[in-house]
């Protein structure tokens, strides 16, 4: 590659822009100056925001940078993130609805916050009886039931650190995470509910804990009520331990910057990677992001229809929306049972005000068909949101048109586990939208992209985000492991975070994510990101969803090779391969034109919903597959497996 070619090449051109509605700005929590005053002084900004939390002891400095790249926030200062969340509603909101949740059978639980308040400080006392303290970890392994955001409160109440793993993971992944951070305690549940099947959630638990022989206690949920092994001595029912706790207990006072959460970050080979998120500047960040982004008002019923087994659900379902005091939908189990129109029915009835949804469910929404939200009254939704992947700026316009009646601002939001917190997002009383763009870093958040040398991109070229200045929610470290924190993040650029994503600014200065690094593809000397591929495919009406991988070619380097899904009511041949390579060459330009295209039914993806392209590569090359012990449906890889392998040997390159 020449040096005066661009990092990543940026192909895609997107023109429709949406300006705030009227009434929205006028009302907006954030305005203009904003940008401004966070710029002028960033620390002065994020202290005061610091300040919407209730501290028990005031900091004594914003920002330690003495020890890069192990910033200290709110140095001196002390907090209970429990506290933040329950206690200081009490007076004022404690008959407000902390959440409204839908068990996936029909059941039906309303949670204020006076109730939540009791049931956390039951479960807490509960888990001192048990001889939990101040910083020991709690594992956490259960499906979307109300006690999930329970135990976490309650351990961040008496200071125990707690490690939530999704519930759709294995025996093997729940060991491992258990180990790492030595835990001595497990809440799960007997089963938990998963599109009408039971996961057996005590029977992984009792595999994994063969090999952790010092975790002392398994507290189980009681949530199908099927039979399940049963240990003496080490096995407790949760109603049992909480039933004759008292309703109060005495916070912890947590230092700013003691541990409060790890997470660990799927799909990883090899040990665990275990994201160490901390109190203060944790708090602050989500607090406050979540107040500006989804521009939240008292009366908002919010959705972020996300799992709490991930960073989504940690920051935007459980502390920040609870920082806030607002009213939250919560809900378990899959979006097509009993029905594809589920989510809308939700939403319907609880006149969900802000929703936030990640692409691949938007895509999937696609795939089903405007009629299932067409069904409902969805005039109470009045903000949209995005998170994961990138999104397809013709999903942004479905979502927009079909689901936000044409009238609802999207905030598209790029952030990670390591991030804490959003980063990149629109601010919806301020921002002019363009579909598929993240806009810009909010207020108290620097960025930037590189080239390989570290070296600041011209706008209109691609590279490397990079994050140029601490934030108050960012990870500390990985957990028992500072040189691989430092190896991962921090090595890479003098000073500079590295984000492992690829992006791009528009001459507007608007960021664009192109994916992870690793997604870029080699073609003729020509460094391309997928999702702009992706996006060309999905901007074809006969197309709900696509991942574009590079395979090796002895011509070209590598090869495009694209995995396409398509409507429901759409009959894929041989005519509409050709036509789909045509309308990217038409999109992007004729060296994006996919070499191959597969039609299949579904794409593998991870249990949060994220696309393997990994499997995908292998599939191209005919490399044996990787693991997928991963994917919520390993069954589509032989299939798609078997598709590509006929037409590789058909000699289908169109």
């Amino acid at each position: 590659m020449s040096d005066d070619r661009p990092t990543i090449e940026a192909l895609q051109v997107e023109d429709r822009t949406f300006p705030p509605p009227a009434d929205l700005a006028a009302a907006a929590n954030a305005k203009a100056e904003i940008y401004d005053r966070a710029a002028a002084d960033p620390e002065a900004y994020w202290a005061e925001e610091a300040k919407a939390l209730d501290w028990m002891e005031p900091w004594d400095q914003v920002v330690d940078r003495s020890n890069h790249p192990f910033y200290k926030w709110f140095v001196g200062g002390k907090l209970n993130a429990s506290v933040n969340c329950l206690d200081r509603h009490l007076e004022r909101r404690g008959d407000k609805v902390a959440f409204h949740w839908e068990g996936e059978p029909g059941d039906t639980q309303t949670i204020t916050y006076r109730d939540l308040h009791e049931r956390v400080c039951k479960l807490a006392n509960g888990l001192r009886s048990l001889g939990v303290q101040r910083g020991d970890r709690v594992a956490i392994y259960m499906g979307m039931v109300p006690e999930l955001p329970a135990a976490m409160l309650a351990c961040a109440r008496i200071g125990a650190a707690h490690t939530v793993v999704f519930g759709g993971f294995s025996a093997e992944s729940l060991r491992d995470r258990i180990l790492d951070c030595d835990c001595r305690t497990v809440i799960t549940a007997d089963e938990a509910w998963r599109g009408g099947r039971h996961i057996p959630l005590k029977a992984n638990v009792d595999e994994a804990l063969l090999e952790c022989p010092d975790v002392e206690h398994s507290v189980v949920v009681k949530r199908t009520g099927s039979d399940v092994e049963w240990t003496e001595g080490r096995d407790r029912w949760y109603h049992e331990l909480v039933a004759d706790q008292a309703a109060e207990c005495e916070p912890e006072a947590m230092d700013a910057e003691d541990l409060l959460y790890i997470l660990y970050t799927s799909g990883t080979t090899g040990k665990p990677k275990g994201i160490v998120h901390t109190t203060g500047g944790y708090l602050t960040g989500v607090a406050s992001t979540h107040k500006y982004v989804f521009d939240l008002k008292e009366d908002d019923v919010y959705w972020c229809a996300a799992d709490c087994g991930w960073v989504t659900g940690h920051s935007y379902i459980v502390y920040g929306p609870l920082c806030n005091g607002a009213t939250s939908v919560m809900f378990e189990g899959a979006p097509n049972f009993p029905a594809e129109d589920r989510l809308w029915d939700i939403a319907e009835r609880y006149k969900a005000s802000i929703l936030y949804l990640a692409p691949t469910a938007i895509r999937m929404f696609m795939k089903w068909g405007t009629q299932h939200p067409a069904k409902h009254d969805l005039s109470s939704l009045r903000l949209l949101g995005s998170v994961g992947e990138p999104i397809n700026p013709e999903a942004w316009m479905w979502y927009h048109e079909h689901i936000g009646g044409g009238q609802a601002p999207i905030v598209d939001t790029w952030w990670q586990t390591e991030t804490g917190s959003i980063m990149i997002s629109p601010l919806p009383g301020v921002t002019t939208t363009k579909p598929g763009s993240a806009a810009q870093p909010l207020p108290g958040v620097t960025a930037d992209i590189v080239d390989e040398v570290g070296t600041s991109v011209p706008q209109g070229s691609g590279g490397y985000l990079v994050l140029t200045e601490p934030w108050p929610a960012m990870l500390r470290t990985l957990y028992g492991d500072d040189d691989r924190f430092v190896e991962t993040y921090w090595s890479q650029y003098q000073g500079l975070y590295l984000a492992g994503d690829g992006a791009r600014q528009d001459d507007d200065g608007y960021y664009w994510l192109l994916g992870r690094i690793d997604d870029v593809m080699n073609v003729s000397g020509h460094r391309l990101s997928t999702i702009e591929i992706e996006s060309a495919l999905v901007d074809h009406p006969a197309v709900a969803e696509s991942a574009v991988v590079g395979r090796h070619d002895d011509t070209t380097g590598q090869a495009i090779a694209a995995f396409v899904t398509l409507k429901s009511e759409v009959h894929g041949d041989d005519d509409l391969i050709a036509e789909l390579r045509n309308h990217v060459a038409i999109k992007i330009g004729p060296i994006a034109k996919p070499k191959s295209i597969v039609l299949t039914d579904d794409l593998p993806k991870t249990r949060s919903g994220k696309i393997m392209r990994r499997l995908l590569r292998d599939i191209s090359e005919n490399r044996q597959l990787g693991d997928v012990t991963t994917l919520a449906n390993a069954e589509v890889v032989s299939e798609i497996a078997d598709m590509a392998s006929d037409a590789h040997a058909s000699g289908d390159e169109g």
